[in-house]
C-alpha cells in the first residue's frame, strides 16, 4: 500500500508541484524519512541510487526554509547540498528548483569545469540553496565569496562515492564551517571508507532509515550474460543491442573506446552521444541533453556516468566492457529500472573474460546463467524489440576553432523531428589524448572538483571554456553529432531502413 505525500505532511505548496509532475505517492525511502526530516531531525538514509533519495531531502529542505521565511544575504546561503559529481549536482538542482520556487526561494549549482565568475555573481546577489561539489565550493570559501555560517540545513548525498573519490577531508572542512545547530541529512549506500566517521562527527542523535543497500537488487531489473565467440561477434551483438527504439546506455572501460564506439554507431545510422572525462562540462551537458531528448537514444559512456546520472526511461544497460569490480557493475546497472520502472542489464563477455566476469557477478550477488549468442539470436532480438529507423549521417564539416581546442562538426537542419523540442549543437571534443581507464567509478575530475590537497594555486583558477559556436546556420539547424533525420531523405528509399 502506497502513501501519498500529503499524508506524510508535505505542505500543499509542494504537493501541487509534485502533482503537476505526475508524482502523488511516495517511494519507500521518502515514506520512511519524510516524517522525521520535515520535523527537523537529523537523518541517516541508506539506499542506493534510483531509490528516490533526492526528493526525500529536497521536500523537507524547501518546506522548512519556506516556513521559516527570511531571505538569504549576499554570500550567505541558507541551505547546502554536497554531491560528488557535476552531473549529480545538476540533477539535484533540477529537482529542488521547482520546489524552492513555490516558496520564492532561489537555487544555484557550484562545481568546477565551468566559469567561476558566474557563480560569484549569483552568490553576490544572494541565493537560498546551493548544490555544490566540494572542490569548487572550498575554493570560493577560501576566496571569501561564500560563507556557510547561515546554513540551516545541510545534506550529504552519495557520501560513499565522495569517499571513493577522496573528497572526505574537504567535506569535513566544509561541514565544520556550517552551524552545529543546523539540521543535517546524510544519504549513502554504505558506511565504509570513513562515512561512518562523518555520521558520528556531524549528525546529532540521527534517525537511521535503511531501505536497501548497494548490494540489494531491484526486482524490476533483469540481468543477462551474453557469451560471444570473439571481437567481431561482440561488435555485431553490441550494434544490434543499440539498434532498438528505446533509450540505452553502453558502458566502456576507457574514454577512447567510448568515443570510438559512439562514432561507429553514428556511422551505422544509430544516433549516439558519448560521455567521458575528456569532454568539457559544456559538452557533457549538451550530450546528456541530447540523450534525454527525442533524437539520440544511445549514450556510450565510461564509469563517469555510473553514478549521478539519471535519465528517464532507460530500458537497457549494456556492459560492453565488463567493469573492473562489482561495485561499478551495480552502479552502472542502476541507470535502468529506476523509480519503479523496469529495465534489462546485459554483460557482453569475450572468452578470455568469462572467469573474471563470473567472479565479479558472484561478488555482486547476481545469479544468472550465461547464454552463447550472436547478433541474430532470439535472446538478442527480444531485448532489441522494435528496430529504430536508420538515420543517415549528415555531411560533416570540420574546421579548426582555435589553438588548444578541437574542431566543430555540424549537420544540416533536422527536419521532421518526431517530438517537440529542439536539440542544441554539440561541441566536438578536443584532440584525443592517449586514453586510460577512468578508475573505479570513472570520475575524471576537473581541477576544481579534485580534493584541495591535489591542486596547485594555478589550476584552481582554471575554468572551462564554452564550446565554440559555428557561424552561418541557425541554432536549431546545427547538430554536433552530425545527423539528419531520416525524414529529411527519400521516404521510399530502402537505404533508410535497417534490418535486424
Amino acid at each position: 500500500m502506497t502513501t501519498s505525500f500529503a499524508e506524510l505532511g508535505v505542505p500543499v505548496q509542494l504537493t501541487d508541484v509534485l502533482e503537476r509532475e505526475g508524482k502523488t505517492n511516495a517511494f519507500p525511502i521518502q515514506e520512511d524519512t519524510l516524517p522525521d526530516t520535515l520535523a527537523g531531525r537529523d537523518v541517516l538514509g541508506r539506499g542506493k541510487t534510483g531509490s528516490g533519495k533526492t526528493l526525500a531531502f529536497s521536500l523537507p529542505m524547501a518546506a522548512r526554509l519556506g516556513r521559516s521565511g527570511g531571505k538569504a544575504r549576499p554570500g550567505h546561503p541558507r541551505a547546502l547540498v554536497l554531491a560528488p559529481t557535476r552531473e549529480l549536482a545538476t540533477q539535484i538542482d533540477a529537482v529542488i528548483a521547482p520546489l524552492a520556487k513555490a516558496y520564492g526561494l532561489t537555487t544555484t549549482t557550484i562545481f568546477g569545469g565551468v566559469s567561476q565568475q558566474r557563480q560569484e555573481q549569483v552568490l553576490r546577489r544572494g541565493v537560498d540553496i546551493v548544490v555544490a561539489c566540494p572542490g569548487r565550493l572550498e575554493d570560493l570559501m577560501k576566496q571569501r565569496h561564500v560563507s556557510l555560517d547561515s546554513v540551516e540545513i545541510t545534506v550529504l548525498d552519495e557520501a560513499d562515492h565522495m569517499a571513493d573519490l577522496g573528497f572526505l577531508p574537504g567535506v569535513t572542512r566544509i561541514m565544520n564551517a556550517t552551524p552545529k545547530r543546523g539540521q543535517r541529512m546524510l544519504f549513502s549506500a554504505t558506511l565504509d571508507n570513513g562515512v561512518d566517521k562523518l555520521v558520528r562527527q556531524f549528525l546529532s542523535d540521527p534517525i537511521t532509515h535503511s531501505v536497501d543497500n548497494e548490494d540489494s537488487h531491484v526486482e524490476a531489473m533483469t540481468h543477462h550474460v551474453f557469451h560471444v565467440s570473439g571481437a567481431d561477434a561482440k561488435r555485431q551483438v553490441v550494434q544490434a543491442l543499440a539498434s532498438g527504439t528505446g533509450r540505452r546506455i553502453l558502458f566502456m572501460r576507457t574514454k577512447h573506446q567510448a568515443k570510438k564506439l559512439a562514432k561507429q554507431l553514428n556511422e551505422a545510422g544509430i544516433p549516439s552521444v558519448d560521455l567521458h572525462g575528456n569532454l568539457s562540462q559544456g559538452q557533457r551537458d549538451r550530450n546528456l541533453a541530447l540523450f534525454s531528448g527525442p533524437t539520440h537514444r544511445v549514450l556510450v559512456a565510461t564509469d563517469v556516468a555510473a553514478r549521478g546520472v539519471h535519465v528517464d526511461n532507460v530500458e537497457l544497460v549494456v556492459h560492453v566492457d565488463p567493469p573492473a569490480e562489482h561495485k561499478a557493475y551495480l552502479h552502472r546497472s542502476g541507470r535502468t529500472a529506476r523509480a519503479g520502472s523496469a529495465g534489462d542489464v546485459v554483460t557482453v563477455v569475450l572468452p578470455e573474460q568469462r572467469r573474471e566476469t563470473d567472479q565479479l557477478l558472484k561478488k555482486a550477488n547476481i545469479s544468472v546463467r550465461p547464454q552463447s549468442v550472436s547478433a541474430d539470436s532470439a535472446q538478442v532480438k527480444d531485448l532489441v524489440g522494435d528496430v529504430a529507423a536508420y538515420v543517415r549521417p549528415a555531411e560533416v564539416a570540420i574546421r579548426p576553432i582555435g589553438q588548444g581546442q578541437g574542431a566543430r562538426r555540424g549537420g544540416g537542419p533536422r527536419q521532421g523531428q518526431p517530438r517537440n523540442g529542439q536539440s542544441r549543437g554539440q561541441g566536438r571534443p578536443g584532440q584525443e589524448r592517449r586514453s586510460r581507464p577512468e578508475g573505479e567509478h570513472g570520475q575524471h575530475r576537473s581541477a576544481s572538483d579534485r580534493p584541495a590537497s591535489d591542486r596547485s594555486a594555478s589550476d584552481r583558477s582554471a575554468s572551462g571554456r564554452p564550446a565554440a559556436q559555428r557561424s552561418g546556420a541557425p541554432r536549431a539547424a546545427r547538430s554536433g553529432s552530425g545527423f539528419a533525420s531520416a525524414a529529411s531523405f527519400s521516404s521510399n528509399s530502402s537505404a533508410n531502413r535497417r534490418t535486424r
